[in-house]
């Protein structure tokens, strides 16, 4: 019977050793997890002097799911010509195009004090409307795990835009917050 009990011990504990962090964060009550307050900033750059900059928060745990950050509006085009009878005037049709900024993060982790996670970047805007007839969007996109030190602003993504002298970086600042 002490045997029995020894191997089912065993067994039990053998299967706790195997989860790995995110499992054992997880399964963790919300007070005994790492919680980090991410601090993103949005950069536009010409001649190396900041022309432009947003700033974005938000809060991840280690092992839990994905956080994310929508911020934008909507922008409406035509998707019909407008009739110009007097009866169908007006009735022009639109497609709706979101541009703004998402920000998503992910797997976040600790590895040798500093903070580890995946991020993902879309940054989009329309152009003004003297480009031409229809808008023109602007489109930056990231996607690659990063790791960063605590505390302190390092930027994690960075490029050129190809239709001007301007470059988009995005800042990214973790601090604990337990």
């Amino acid at each position: 019977m002490l045997t029995r009990m020894f191997l089912i011990a065993v067994l039990v504990a053998g299967g706790c050793l195997g989860q790995s962090e995110p499992a054992k964060a997880a399964g963790r009550p919300a007070a005994e997890r790492k919680y980090f307050h991410l601090e993103f900033v949005v950069k536009e750059l010409e001649n190396n002097k900041i022309v432009n900059a947003r700033a974005y928060s938000m809060t991840v745990a280690v092992g839990l799911e994905r956080s994310s950050i929508r911020s934008g509006n909507k922008l409406a085009v035509p998707s019909s010509p407008r009739s110009t009878t007097p009866a169908t005037q007006g009735n022009a049709q639109f497609s709706y195009i979101d541009v703004g900024t998402n920000i998503d993060c992910w797997s976040a982790e600790m590895i040798e004090g500093q903070l580890a996670l995946s991020v993902t970047a879309d940054i989009s805007t329309a152009a003004d409307a003297s480009d031409g007839p229809a808008p023109t969007l602007r489109q930056v996109k990231w996607n690659s795990p990063v790791i960063v030190p605590l505390k302190k602003p390092t930027v994690i993504f960075s490029s050129d835009d190809p239709s001007s002298k301007r470059q988009m970086q995005l800042e990214l600042t973790a601090s604990p917050m337990n």
